[in-house]
């Protein structure tokens, strides 16, 4: 990373929700000098008609759904990155999903960041915010999945005790690394 920022690259911020990934994703891009910010749920909701929710059962169309989003949203980091832009990806992107997602990104560097507060944290978020994410899923079991599903790809933040600023700078620490 030089003064200037990391320049041209793609930064993956995933986590379960509530995890503060949106929130993070946009003070990380507005804290750069050159970055976008890539919302993969965009995606999702460009699909106007036969859209399919994941669920914890993960329905065939569902999951189809989902692989169509992150093949997409790896796409678009790629084309900002390769016009020099630090595309700051922000996505649910767990489990066998990550490693896969890190594969289809072409853009070298890629700097993966999992925001991995606790459940208590996670719950209290959730109540806090104007959309419930949680749905069919309990946030201890979104946890597990993350925790003992998901290879340990990145760097790796328990942001409980953090204010999305002091995450941010937890950040742009590693990717001075």
């Amino acid at each position: 990373m030089t003064a200037d920022g990391p320049g041209p690259c793609v930064v993956l911020i995933t986590g379960v929700m509530a995890a503060g990934k949106s929130t993070v994703a946009q003070l990380l891009a507005e804290s750069l000098p050159r970055a976008v910010h890539v919302r993969g749920d965009v995606f999702r909701r460009m699909i106007v008609s036969g859209r399919a929710e994941m669920t914890p059962d993960e329905a065939e169309e569902a999951r189809r759904q989902l692989d169509l989003r992150q093949r997409i949203s790896a796409q678009v980091a790629d084309a900002y990155a390769d016009d020099g832009w630090t595309a700051v990806v922000q996505d649910i992107v767990l489990g066998e999903d990550l490693p896969r997602y890190v594969d289809r990104v072409r853009t070298r560097p890629l700097h993966v960041v999992v925001l991995a507060p606790s459940p208590e944290t996670v719950r209290e978020r959730e109540e806090g915010r104007s959309k419930t994410g949680y749905g069919a899923w309990t946030v201890e079991a979104f946890d597990a999945y993350l925790r003992s599903g998901t290879p340990r790809i990145g760097l790796w933040l328990d942001t409980s005790g953090q204010t999305p600023e002091e995450t941010v700078s937890a950040i742009l620490d590693g990717l001075r690394e």
